[in-house]
C-alpha cells in the first residue's frame, strides 16, 4: 500500500506514467460488465432466452444462473473473432511496448465498431448523431463510441423483442386452445396454464426448441 502511495507522491515521470496506466486498468475492469452487456451480443441473447422461459411459463426453470451462463458462453463464441482481432492488433503490441496506449485504444475500437455497426440500424444511429453537433461522419470509424454504443443497444433491443414475439406466438395459440376447451367443458375454475404447460413443454421438446433458438441467435450474427 505504501508503495502504491509513493507512486503518486513521486515526481519521477516513469512512476507517474505507471500509476496512470494502473488507474486506467482499474477503470476498464470496473466498466467491464457494462462493456460486455452493451457492446457485444449478450443483450440480444439473454433477452431472447428470457422470452423463451416466459413463454413456456416455467417460472424459474431454467434458473437464472443457467440462462446467464449460456448467454455468456454464446457471447464469447460469437465475439471470439472480434476479441482475437483486438488482442492481436492492440493488446499484444501494447504489452510488447510497440505502440502507445492511445494507439492501442484506436486499434482496439476498430473491430468493435465494425461489429456493432453491422447490427445497428441506420435510423438508431442517426437519432444519436442528430443530438450532437458533430458533422456527418464519413465512415463508421469517425463515429465515437459514446454515440455508437447506445444506438447499437436499442437496435439489439428491437431485434430481441422481434424474436421474442415470434417465440410467444405458438405458445399463445396453445394457451388459447386449452382455455377454449376448458370453457366448453365448463371447467372455468381450473387454471388453463396448469393444463397447457405440459403441452407447451412437449411442443418445445418435439421441435428441438433449444437448437432452433440457438441456431437463430447464431445466424443473426
Amino acid at each position: 500500500m505504501n508503495e502504491f502511495i509513493d507512486m503518486f507522491s513521486s515526481s519521477d515521470p516513469s512512476n507517474v506514467a505507471t500509476s496512470v496506466k494502473l488507474i486506467l486498468l482499474l477503470t476498464v475492469l470496473s466498466l467491464a460488465p457494462g462493456i460486455l452487456i452493451l457492446m457485444t451480443s449478450f443483450t440480444r441473447i439473454i433477452i431472447v432466452l428470457s422470452f423463451v422461459r416466459t413463454s413456456l411459463a416455467t417460472q424459474q426453470m431454467p434458473p437464472n444462473q443457467v440462462l446467464i451462463g449460456l448467454a455468456l458462453f454464446l457471447t464469447f463464441f460469437i465475439m471470439a473473432p472480434t476479441f482475437s482481432e483486438v488482442y492481436d492488433d492492440a493488446l499484444q503490441p501494447l504489452f510488447d511496448e510497440e505502440i502507445t496506449l492511445d494507439e492501442a485504444y484506436d486499434r482496439a475500437s476498430t473491430p468493435i465498431k465494425n461489429f456493432m455497426a453491422k447490427h445497428t440500424r441506420q435510423k438508431d444511429l442517426e437519432l444519436f448523431i442528430s443530438y450532437t453537433d458533430m458533422e456527418k461522419p464519413e465512415s463508421i470509424q469517425d463515429v465515437p463510441l459514446t454515440t455508437l454504443v447506445p444506438a447499437f443497444a436499442i437496435s439489439e433491443l428491437k431485434t430481441a423483442f422481434q424474436m421474442g414475439f415470434m417465440i410467444f406466438v405458438p405458445f399463445l395459440i396453445i394457451d388459447m386452445a386449452v382455455a377454449s376447451v376448458l370453457m366448453s367443458m365448463g371447467m372455468m375454475m381450473l387454471p388453463p396454464v396448469m393444463i397447457s404447460l405440459p403441452f407447451k413443454i412437449l411442443l418445445f421438446v418435439l421441435v428441438d426448441g433449444w437448437y432452433l433458438i440457438t441456431h437463430s441467435l447464431l445466424s443473426g450474427f
